[in-house]
């Protein structure tokens, strides 16, 4: 993460902001387009949306407590797997809002779903991108994934997962197929008769 500006802002607001009770319901960031956001087309950089979903993630944990939980359990959050699709430019100085929500989970990973929204003119209210995302905390003691009910219990969260929408199981098993695909060994056995 190379926003260090807003970083900061996003730990220092974090203290003034409620706590998110409610884990599936959206979470917002308010944000804008700077100049170090725009690639040669001017405006935002596909990488750059990669890069912010990072503070709106992070936003997320600080308020949940889930980043102070993972910190006493020697845990870090992991990201396996995200897909984004853009449908619309933003432009510089342009104000966005950064919608971030888990959507489900089972017992190992959270998928998480973001949204960059267009707060003005005429294409306000609308989806610029979305991306889903797979995550999870892993352990440096035990070198696992920690189970995600331990992790929403250890914040009094004693939830249980939506049902996965369509989109994100479609996504999960594409996202799948890669993993497999990515484990195939990309070269014959030297040893082997085939």
């Amino acid at each position: 993460m190379n926003l260090y500006f807003r970083l900061l802002w996003v730990i220092l607001s974090s203290f003034f902001k409620a706590r998110i009770e409610n884990v599936v319901a959206p979470n917002h960031l308010n944000l804008r387009v700077f100049p170090t956001d725009l690639d040669t087309n001017m405006h935002m950089n596909n990488g750059r949306y990669l890069t912010v979903m990072d503070l709106g993630r992070l936003d997320f944990i600080l308020r949940t407590g889930v980043l102070r939980a993972a910190i006493k359990m020697k845990a870090i959050p992991v990201l396996s797997a995200a897909q984004i699709r853009y449908r619309i430019p933003l432009h510089f100085w342009e104000r966005y809002t950064l919608e971030t929500q888990m959507v489900c989970w089972d017992e190992k990973w959270v998928y998480m779903e973001q949204k960059f929204i267009v707060r003005d003119g005429k294409k306000a209210g609308q989806v610029a991108a979305i991306a889903l995302l797979k995550g999870a905390f892993y352990s440096r003691i035990n070198r696992e994934t920690v189970p995600t009910a331990e992790i929403l219990q250890a914040v009094g969260m004693d939830e249980q997962s939506p049902v996965f929408p369509d989109h994100v199981l479609q996504w999960h098993d594409a996202e799948k197929g890669l993993r497999d695909y990515v484990r195939q060994p990309q070269f014959p056995d030297k040893n082997s008769d085939d």
